[in-house]
């Protein structure tokens, strides 16, 4: 969101009022137009504060919703405080807030269901056995480099990017213990990869479920991206290769074993994306409905592993779906929620119809989709991606996929620029660092441009850009 930030403050010396029509999606399309109000810059400057203390979650352990949602607070209320001044219709307010919430609670329930499924796999041991599974294998560095790369690769458009960062991070560790070059450069490749391989598919990164979600893009519109992605992945996961010890490890892992019911509950998971999948496709019926109706499955497969188990079983009483709610990153969800209606009430003053016209209209929309992706490798993608469909520009599908892309790899151009990324800097501290991952960005530069060129030269031409 830095990005969007200096964007406003770099234009707002030399900009006259923004129009009064907000391109803002399904939602009203009016706004206070008091982008030059000392209240406008008020909200802007809450917002600033608030993204600055986020960025600093690292140092200050300050749970990043904590800001955001007391930001999002405090802009409503300078919105309302304006809006009594305003000669628009008091109903507009009441509607701009209904369509803020729905484009949150869709979000919500769809990722609510997405996690709790991840949790309970976790439980069952389904990742662990992967991992050991992979340790126990005795590969050597190279080959486990390209193992783990693909596995991230392949895994994140089902799970989400942080989850599989994670596993194939402990899994670089746990077998890299004695070559922390091989951990250093494991890391980056698994970033990339996770990150490239979530852009293909609506279920692989949030930016890309909230452009399915926004109907911009059908379901199976995003699998175009598919080799795009790969050239994202493969370009510097080849050059960083060769720069990988040539050597076996020694490493003795546990046996894990999967529990009982673990492999049904990952046929549910899929069960239940074909649900949502079916619901938009053929039903015209909203995704999250789907996923909420796929949670019913695993409810009742829970109230099964409950009632078949036994006192001396393992599993006796263990399994709790509603503990495997509780566990969601709900410090992530509310961060959406802050998020959402931060931009949504700097938009309804008219901050977004500044940017819009400044980089859809003024740079066009290619130029404008790399920059934003680009600018994703400081910030978190999810806001950028939310006020760009706040704006709406007027684009292709074509023009969304590209924008999907762009801010999807992006952040894999520095370790800050993704879930995955700080994630990993914990999970290997002191080895894979901010500035040991700097050291490879031209490569995964060379991947972010490759990605774009295979996007235009495959997808460029026919339906994609005719509707």
């Amino acid at each position: 969101m830095r990005s969007i930030v200096i964007f406003i403050l770099a234009l707002l010396p030399a900009v006259l009022p923004a129009v009064s029509l907000a391109s803002t999606g399904n939602g009203p399309s009016v706004n206070l137009n008091m982008t030059t109000h000392i209240a406008g810059f008020l909200a802007l400057g809450i917002f600033v504060l608030a993204y600055g203390v986020v960025m600093m979650e690292e140092f200050i352990h300050l749970r990043k919703s904590k800001p955001v949602i007391l930001a999002a607070g405090l802009i409503w209320l300078i919105v309302a405080i304006m809006f009594q001044r305003s000669d628009l219709e008091p109903h507009l307010l009441k509607e701009i807030l209904q369509h803020n919430l729905i484009e949150y609670a869709s979000l919500l329930l769809f990722l609510l269901v997405a996690m709790t499924y991840i949790n309970a796999m976790t439980e069952r041991n389904v990742f662990e056995a992967l991992r050991s599974w992979l340790v126990r294998r005795e590969f050597g560095y190279r080959k486990l480099f390209w193992i783990t790369g693909l596995i991230a690769f392949f895994l994140s458009p089902i799970a989400d990017n942080l989850t599989t960062a994670l596993l194939m991070g402990a899994v670089v560790l746990s077998v890299g213990s004695s070559s922390p070059r091989f951990v250093a450069l494991g890391c980056i490749n698994i970033v990339v990869a996770a990150n490239a391989g979530g852009a293909f598919s609506p279920f692989g990164d949030i930016t890309t479920l909230m452009v399915w979600q926004s109907g911009h893009a059908a379901f199976f519109d995003f699998f175009s991206l598919f080799l795009p992605s790969l050239v994202n992945f493969m370009i510097p996961a080849t050059i960083m290769s060769m720069f990988v010890p040539n050597e076996h490890p020694h490493t003795i892992a546990d046996n894990v074993k999967l529990r009982r019911g673990a492999l049904v509950i990952c046929g549910l998971f899929l069960v239940t994306i074909a649900t949502a999948v079916c619901f938009e496709q053929f039903l015209h019926l909203p995704p999250y409905l789907g996923m909420m109706t796929g949670l019913s499955y695993l409810l009742f497969f829970g109230y099964y592993l409950r009632m078949t188990s036994h006192e001396d079983h393992a599993d006796f009483g263990q399994f709790n779906i509603f503990n495997k709610v509780s566990q969601a990153e709900w410090d992530t969800l509310f961060f959406f929620f802050g998020v959402i209606f931060c931009v949504g009430g700097l938009g309804f003053i008219g901050y977004l119809d500044i940017m819009s016209h400044f980089l859809y209209t003024g740079w066009g929309p290619t130029n404008a989709n790399i920059a934003m992706g680009l600018l994703s490798a400081i910030v978190d993608n999810i806001p950028v991606m939310f006020a760009i469909l706040t704006m709406n520009p007027d684009m292709s599908t074509y023009q969304w996929l590209l924008i999907t892309l762009t801010t999807g790899v992006g952040g894999s151009l520095l370790s800050i620029g993704s879930a995955a990324g700080v994630a990993l800097m914990g999970q290997a501290r002191g080895i894979y660092t901010f500035f040991g991952h700097l050291k490879w960005t031209w490569t995964i530069v060379l991947g972010y441009v490759g990605s774009i060129y295979c996007h235009h030269l495959i997808n460029s031409s026919g339906l994609l850009t005719s509707r």
